[in-house]
């Protein structure tokens, strides 16, 4: 078996095999109105998989996204509803904070050389208690009608948030295929130490990679709040195992150096496919994380055996 044609097209047997399953199991599947949900459902983890892709590369990780989205989420209620900022004002500045805090993960991972596991894990924890410390724990509500517009505003017949993602999908395909840059993410995730020898500013690449991550993962947050119309503190809570699943399932190797973005399209759909099939023929809350948990098992355990397979011949 050619386990590179398995990683290059076994996800897109996979997305239709499910396609096909709930188009079976469900009446109210393969309809024009819950496939357009399922794209408006899986912007956001879209927008996010496109930052955890280019850390996977760069062979690190960021356990902090569904944080990052929780506190963009609440900074950005709270300036609006509370202190009855415009808009505009409210997304700048809450992006400008999910975007420095990625600059100091990849600053402390790049110089002090802390492991990316430890630093995101800690970061983690500590956005989400700054989240519950802003709002009390309270959710937060009434905000500007025209915020509505990026969550829940169409263009024809296409959601707002659907074209947010498919853009930053197409800027982080440019970045990995037409810059130097992205080439980097590459060279240093497959050997940072030759990449250094060969005269790549690896600490560059990192500020630049985490950087991005925390961008994308605030943007996710700001389409999350708009689309609820309420900021809550627990917007995000485990939202990175979704974003991870769906990376690694789209082919982007766990250790690192290989992955394309357009095969991340699929893993989201993927996920987007399975969450939306299984509230449709009712599959119990509970067992929807255990089947979640057992995805990312699988494309994790697949990615690891063919290193294992690759280093071996």
């Amino acid at each position: 078996m050619n386990l590179n044609k398995v990683r290059k097209y076994g996800i897109f047997v996979a997305l239709l095999a499910l396609i096909i399953f709930f188009t079976i199991s469900s009446d109210a599947f393969f309809t024009f109105g819950n496939l357009i949900n399922i794209t408006r459902q899986i912007s956001m983890l879209g927008i996010a998989a496109v930052g955890m892709a280019f850390v996977l590369l760069l062979g690190g990780i960021d356990l902090s996204i569904g944080s990052q989205v929780s506190l963009v989420n609440i900074i950005a209620a709270w300036l609006m509803a509370k202190a009855g900022m415009n808009p505009v004002f409210a997304i700048v500045i809450s992006l400008s904070v999910s975007t420095f805090y990625g600059f100091m993960n990849g600053w402390i991972i790049a110089n002090i050389k802390m492991p990316p596991l430890i630093v995101t894990l800690a970061g983690m924890t500590i956005l989400q208690g700054a989240a519950y410390i802003i709002s009390d724990g309270v959710p937060i509500f009434g905000f500007p009608e025209s915020f509505s517009v990026i969550g829940q505003g169409y263009v024809g017949f296409i959601p707002v948030p659907v074209i947010i993602m498919v853009v930053i999908m197409l800027i982080g395909s440019f970045i990995l295929n037409k810059t130097y840059f992205g080439r980097y993410f590459y060279a240093v995730g497959d050997n940072e130490e030759a990449s250094e020898l060969s005269g790549i500013n690896v600490k560059k690449v990192k500020y630049l990679v985490y950087t991005l991550s925390g961008l994308f993962a605030g943007i996710a947050g700001i389409v999350m709040l708009s689309r609820t119309n309420s900021g809550q503190a627990i917007a995000g809570k485990g939202f990175e195992l979704d974003v991870l699943t769906a990376v690694v399932l789209g082919g982007v190797s766990i250790t690192g150096g290989y992955g394309k973005i357009f095969h991340v399209v699929a893993g989201v759909l993927i996920m987007g496919v399975l969450s939306n099939g299984m509230v449709l023929i009712n599959v119990s809350e509970y067992y929807q994380l255990v089947i979640k948990g057992l995805v990312l098992l699988l494309a994790v355990g697949f990615d690891s055996y063919q290193k294992h397979v690759a280093n071996a011949s």
